[in-house]
């Protein structure tokens, strides 16, 4: 889903979960190393990049005031995800079903 449909709760929560991917993926963290949302990002380092990018120019744009970047030293591997554990059908009605202001 685009960055600029998430709700504030959203994108923020995103956020978070993407740089505990990241540490995981760099520091090859144990803790998590196996969930199937880590997993679907090994190999794709550049596209979780820049996926960050997109959220933070998302984020600023919406006046939050971004203080963790990523290395982009490491952004290596495949630029693009095409793998997802629901698809964006499945994801746009999980989120409807939440009541946020999502845009959907």
């Amino acid at each position: 889903m685009p960055v600029e449909k998430l709700c504030q709760k959203h994108l923020l929560g995103e956020h978070r979960e993407l740089h505990a991917i990241w540490s995981i993926l760099i520091n090859e963290k144990k803790g998590y190393s196996k969930h199937p949302e880590t997993l679907r990002w090994k190999g794709k380092l550049k596209a979780l990049y820049l996926r960050h990018e997109s959220q933070v120019k998302e984020m600023q744009k919406r006046g939050y005031k971004h203080k963790t970047p990523l290395d982009k030293t490491l952004a290596t591997g495949a630029p693009t995800q095409r793998e997802f554990i629901n698809s964006v059908q499945e994801q746009n009605r999980i989120l409807k079903e939440k009541g946020c202001n999502c845009k959907i």
